[in-house]
């Protein structure tokens, strides 16, 4: 193998290759998966020169280390973190150059849930269906990493970004989701629509990447059984009998049963993937565009 490769010295929690993920095959049952923080994996793809698409590490909650096979640029981002170089701290949120041999050490997450580590050109594990991301309901992907690994790295030709630092947002205090309601609404009481829509929630600790799930008020149902199976989108809210919303990820299922009470805007999805359990959730609805 190239010495162009990363050795995984320590994989963590759950530490997943991500990229854009792979829109346009739901009809086949293939969610679209990719980065949970896509802003953030964006922007440590720029630090270090790599264009928007590039396949970067995602880990969870307590970080990863790595050991380069080669001289590489990398950068840290997504949740903060402790950033070391064998021991030694280093800069989170700055392109760094690390020498063969060296361990990076990502650490444990202070806030937000989610790291992004991303190398100058890219991590370069074989696509599937157009994607290098790791997708957990599915199985596509490579899968996740584990002690001893070693990750193949494209060339690196192009300069990092010549900035000393890139701001992000911390995660949030209080999560607000913007929601269009619909399109099974009327399967709740208008109770349950007010409660979901007024009251507060929180993140559980049962959340992962296939979905956001909240611990708070059971939303009543105004009628009883069961939906046939339909399609299902990004940023989803859908109820399960329980009655506690679960707002559909990345590698959310293609279609399901449960009725859905509203779809979450887009762009509020990637303070989703950084608010860890506890965090107070709050649904404002919005109308349709």
């Amino acid at each position: 193998m190239s010495d162009r490769a990363l050795f995984v010295v320590r994989a963590g929690a759950l530490t997943t290759v991500q990229d854009r993920g792979r829109p346009g095959h739901a009809h086949l049952g293939v969610p679209r998966s990719g980065a949970l923080d896509a802003p953030a994996a964006a922007l440590v793809n720029r630090l270090v020169g790599n264009p928007a698409d590039a396949a970067v590490l995602e880990t969870t909650l307590d970080g990863c280390a790595l050991r380069p096979r080669s001289d590489v640029t990398l950068a840290v981002g997504g949740a903060h973190c402790r950033v070391t170089v064998d021991g030694r701290p280093a800069a989170w949120g700055s392109p760094l150059r690390i020498r063969a041999g060296a361990v990076l050490e990502v650490g444990r997450a202070v806030t937000g849930v989610r790291a992004y580590v991303a190398v100058a050109g890219g991590i370069v594990v074989e696509p599937v269906l157009g994607s290098r991301s790791t997708d957990l309901l599915s199985g596509l992907g490579p899968p996740p990493l584990t002690d001893g690994a070693v990750l193949p790295l494209g060339g690196d030709r192009v300069p990092h970004a010549r900035v000393d630092a890139a701001p992000q947002p911390a995660p949030p205090a209080e999560l607000v989701l913007r929601v269009t309601l619909g399109p099974r609404e009327d399967w709740f009481t208008p109770d349950a629509v007010r409660a979901f829509v007024s009251r507060a929630f929180q993140v559980s600790s049962a959340s992962n990447r296939i979905g956001l799930r909240t611990e708070g008020p059971a939303l009543e149902r105004a009628r009883g059984g069961e939906l046939a199976s339909e399609g299902m989108v990004l940023g989803a809210v859908q109820v399960p009998p329980a009655g506690r919303p679960v707002v559909f990820l990345a590698d959310h299922p293609t279609t399901g049963g449960y009725p859905v009470i509203g779809v979450v805007r887009t762009a509020d999805l990637a303070a989703a993937a950084q608010a860890a359990p506890g965090t107070p959730v709050r649904f404002v609805a919005v109308r349709r565009r």
